[in-house]
């Protein structure tokens, strides 16, 4: 794979998690890469579970190192073996979130900041950083520490006198069946027979297909050179239109927005558009000092103001949510 071809080791923080296994699966199933894959994470149970999913017999070059990157001596230690740092790593849960505010600033915010300075001191070649489209003009504890966390990985770019390390952000929307996603629950109360729980009626979201999070990705890793956002282009949906999708003959029931919920997501400001570039596939969000070097004259975008879920001009309809919901169902578990 030509965007890796450069590197010997990649490493993966939070790469137990439902993003980085997905990853690592495609890294080592199609061959794209055949340096070392490291794995750091806090859960042991989940590196056990990879570990059975990814024998070594068969993936040798597949480590897996225990840790938090709230401890930053021992982000030192290991990223001292890495050229290339891709931090997954978070706590998600927007309720949850709520409830325990340090809890995610400790590991959302000052975890991110530790991934930088051991990255700075180990010179790891590049960092990606993933984001969310809840760090979009947040309204959640979540989508704070995620805008916490854009804003330092974007800095650390411009603080260094000489650029040895490489920080770019790749900012998702929702992967349906994902962890924290609305369809497993909706799945489990089919199985229940139970209604369909809608937080609002008028509710959009942007529906990330598996196999873009990993393109956007690998371009992010070829493209990248430091402090830009890249945004992949999707469609949007209607949890309405997800609800009828996935059972059609049960009813819903309105339970109203949960504390730090947003009606729609946004991908890209108002203010951020001004600084956008669009491609085929994807728009890249440069900085203010490079944007001037990048973009001569207005850019042309197709984007009437900020992208946001519900303004979208390409949406999923209930038979293509079903087609997608099936596929989630079929698919093969990575436990």
């Amino acid at each position: 794979m030509k965007a890796l071809e450069s590197y010997s080791r990649i490493l993966i923080t939070g790469g137990t998690g439902s993003f980085g296994r997905r990853f690592v699966k495609k890294l080592l199933h199609e061959n794209l890469f055949s340096g070392q894959i490291l794995i750091f994470s806090r859960d042991e149970y989940k590196q056990y579970r990879m570990r059975q999913y990814f024998p070594a017999e068969r993936f040798p070059q597949l480590r897996f190192v225990l840790g938090d990157v709230r401890d930053r001596d021992k982000l030192m230690e290991v990223f001292a073996e890495g050229d290339l740092l891709i931090h997954a790593a978070a706590l998600k849960q927007v309720d949850t979130a709520e409830a325990n505010p340090m809890e995610f600033i400790k590991t959302n915010v000052l975890g991110s900041e530790n991934v930088i300075r051991a990255a700075l001191a180990q010179k790891v070649r590049k960092v990606i950083a993933l984001s969310s489209d809840k760090a979009v003009n947040p309204v959640s504890l979540y989508g704070g520490s995620k805008l916490c966390a854009d804003k330092l990985f974007l800095a650390a770019t411009e603080a260094q006198t000489a650029r040895r390390t490489i920080f770019s952000v790749v900012r998702y929307g929702n992967v349906l069946g994902s962890r924290g996603s609305v369809v497993p629950l909706f799945l489990e109360k089919v199985q229940l027979g139970e209604q369909l729980p809608l937080t609002h009626p008028q509710m959009t979201r942007f529906s990330v297909p598996v196999g873009v999070e990993s393109a956007l990705l690998l371009r992010a890793i070829a493209e990248g050179q430091g402090g830009e956002v890249f945004v992949p282009k999707v469609p949007s949906y209607r949890i309405t239109d997800l609800a009828r999708a996935i059972a059609p003959d049960l009813p819903t029931k309105i339970i109203g927005l949960r504390p730090g919920e947003k009606l729609h997501e946004e991908l890209i400001s108002a203010e951020d558009r001004a600084r956008a570039q669009e491609f085929a596939h994807h728009f890249v969000v440069y900085p203010p000092a490079v944007c001037k070097e990048m973009i001569s004259g207005p850019p042309t975008l197709t984007l009437p103001s900020a992208y946001v879920s519900s303004q979208n001009t390409h949406w999923l309809s209930p038979a293509q949510l079903k087609a997608q919901v099936q596929a989630y169902t079929e698919a093969e578990p990575i436990f």
